[in-house]
């Protein structure tokens, strides 16, 4: 795995992003209170991964993140949605927060990008990362 994380000016880390050797999925682990600069920096980053070698799967991983982020909802929609289905996103298997923010805000967020792209969402990453490995076969 290749590993790099981000961190908030307070030394604080709110993204773990891996890329699985194979390149079959990225794995984006975001964790505390998310904001929209936050966001912004790790979808970038998120975006850059995929320009420098394309992977149709995302695991997306909100288990150790607190709170709303529905701030970003509109960005995401806007900018980062029709950027990363361009270089070939096609799969999502979204680990939901632990907290009921956190799932509102994915709840809003997946109701506005609605089926651009595969979305199935998950309370635990074992079997979130299985079934997107079983996508595109």
């Amino acid at each position: 795995m290749i590993i790099k994380e981000l961190k908030k000016p307070n030394g604080d880390t709110f993204l773990i992003a891996e890329r699985a050797e194979d390149n079959a999925y990225i794995h984006a682990r975001w964790m505390g209170i998310q904001t929209l600069e936050t966001v912004k920096e790790g979808g970038a980053f998120y975006v850059n991964m995929l320009k420098e070698k394309p992977c149709a799967r995302l695991l997306n991983n909100h288990k150790e993140l607190i709170g709303p982020w529905d701030v970003a909802n509109d960005w995401i929609t806007k900018e980062w949605t029709p950027l990363v289905m361009q270089l070939g996103l096609k799969y999502m298997s979204q680990v939901l927060a632990p907290g009921i923010y956190g799932q509102m805000s994915f709840h809003q967020l997946h109701q506005q990008i609605g089926d651009q792209f595969e979305i199935k969402m998950f309370d635990e990453e074992k079997p979130a990362l299985e079934w997107l490995l079983q996508t595109g076969k």
